[in-house]
């Protein structure tokens, strides 16, 4: 996203600070007299259009219980001396270490200086002035309630900027902690939510691809609150006439829009891709929501940019895999689109099995390199139409071994899962098969279900030794094996999803 795109003008944008809440101002004091003179000094007093609220208490005691309720007390002018010499001082104690508020500010006023002497009542205790009563006229009152009000205001400012962008940092490491572009975009509007809030909801907006003519390409990627249910639609066919106005001049102009009731924010890859958030009923939001959405839309843009990035890094990876495995596969009889199908049927198997959607992705990916070793293989033997002799049997179990070989250098996840596949899916269930003669659940379940998936598949596939096999001579042998080459549980999951199988393979024929 160009910096430009995030430029925004808050004076115009951003709505008022509303006028209506007041001031708490706290008196303790144990003398009446002190109250009705405080209150009728400051009867009209005001700061930024806000009124002053007063609380009352007499006492240390007092002035504690109206501490613990009224955590959003801004001033505090706090007598020393009530029920004890030292009951001010006890309060001030109170506050900062027991209460943890650094933020009301206290004004300490005693009408015996002697005993509480102002340099030593400073340095030994957090307080923001000190007064004495016989000196403290209206005026001086007065300055000294603007100068501890400014004080509080700009500390609740920083404490606001302080929490909203701790809130950004979380939402952003959330956000990019997503992968894939939906789950992205629903973590985009709930951390959006999160920080400031959606009346309604939003959209995520997404083009259908670079270079796409204006916002008749747009579709809706995600939404939450009222638009939850609106996910692949047109936008022009789904938004009111208002807000795809909003939409087509933030498109056009690559910027954010802010109106009275709604916002539309934009983003561009270095593809040139775009996207953009509709949040619905946005007018409550004040200067720091408005600067907190956009150092928010800014990591968003970089979470865009990397989603982006990443996705191509892993496709020119997957690609390099592919390349691989068909050029294994291409030297002998079986097909480039074979190890594809067996990486889908090995992701399908794992669903079934209930492994987690990041394991089940993994043996997609790793899956297709089971044979990989076949490129060791001499073409006589590999290619050979008739049966192996049992020098030539040897010669071709060793594929596994190499497969493991070549592929366990390497220390990505993805190559190692692959490796473990390549050594172990030739064992069989009964202890039977190679290269390790491991049985049961001593096989790696990845080897386990790249097995059935390689098998199931190569019996339905035409090779120069044979015709593909009828879908229930397929799965007579699939039943025949069961508990003795193949993991009876698997087995038992393929037959049970028999239909889903068959049309997985169907969508990549040979």
């Amino acid at each position: 996203m160009d910096t430009a795109t995030s430029e925004i003008d808050f004076r115009q944008s951003a709505p008022a600070l509303s006028t209506a809440v007041p001031w708490k101002v706290l008196i303790a004091d144990d003398e009446p007299e002190v109250h009705d003179i405080t209150r009728l000094v400051l009867g009209g007093f005001e700061f930024e259009g806000r009124p002053l609220e007063f609380l009352r208490a007499t006492s240390g005691a007092e002035t504690r219980q109206l501490l613990a309720v009224h955590s959003d007390v801004a001033v505090m002018l706090l007598d020393v001396v009530m029920e004890t010499e030292h009951a001010g001082l006890d309060v001030v104690r109170f506050v900062r270490d027991q209460l943890h508020n650094h933020r009301t500010r206290i004004v300490l006023r005693t009408g015996q200086p002697g005993q509480a002497p102002e340099h030593e009542i400073i340095a030994e205790y957090d307080i923001n002035d000190y007064k004495e009563k016989t000196k403290l006229t209206a005026q001086k009152l007065a300055t000294t309630l603007f100068a501890a009000l400014r004080g509080y205001r700009d500390i609740m400012i920083i404490e606001a900027n302080k929490r909203g962008l701790e809130r950004v940092i979380e939402a952003s490491s959330y956000i990019f902690s997503h992968e894939k572009p939906a789950e992205f975009a629903s973590a985009v509007l709930a951390q959006l939510g999160n920080l400031v809030g959606l009346n309604r909801g939003a959209l995520y907006l997404k083009s259908s691809g670079p270079g796409g003519n204006g916002v008749d390409k747009l579709v809706i990627a995600a939404g939450t609150g009222d638009f939850a249910d609106l996910a692949e639609q047109p936008v022009s066919r789904t938004l009111p006439p208002h807000v795809m106005q909003s939409v087509r001049i933030a498109f056009a102009n690559k910027q954010h829009l802010f109106t009275r009731d709604h916002y539309v924010l934009h983003f561009t890859d270095s593809h040139q891709t775009e996207s953009l958030l509709y949040v619905a009923e946005a007018c409550d939001l004040s200067p720091l929501d408005y600067r907190l959405v956009e150092v928010f839309c800014t990591n968003v843009s970089i979470a865009f940019e990397n989603l982006h990035l990443n996705r191509e890094l892993f496709d020119a990876q997957l690609e390099m895999i592919w390349l691989l495995a068909g050029a294994a596969e291409s030297r002998s009889s079986e097909t480039a689109a074979h190890v594809r199908r067996v990486g889908v049927l090995a992701e399908f198997l794992g669903r079934h099995h209930g492994l987690d959607t990041k394991t089940c992705e993994s043996l997609r990916f790793a899956a297709p390199l089971h044979d990989v070793g076949k490129i060791a293989i001499p073409d006589a033997i590999l290619n050979k139409p008739g049966p192996h002799t049992e020098e030539e049997s040897l010669t071709m179990r060793t594929h596994a071994q190499a497969g493991h070989e070549m592929l366990s250098v390497s220390t990505r996840q993805m190559l190692k899962l692959a490796a473990e596949i390549a050594i172990s899916h030739h064992e069989n269930w009964d202890g039977s098969g190679y290269p390790g003669g491991l049985a049961g659940e001593a096989i790696p379940l990845s080897g386990r279900i790249t097995m059935v998936a390689d098998v199931f598949d190569a019996l339905g596939s035409r090779r120069c030794y044979k015709e593909p096999w009828a879908p229930e001579a397929i799965r007579a042998y699939m039943i025949e094996q069961r508990g003795i080459k193949f993991d009876p549980a698997l087995v038992d999951l393929l037959l049970a999803n028999w239909s889903e199988a068959e049309s997985l393979r169907e969508q990549m024929p040979d």
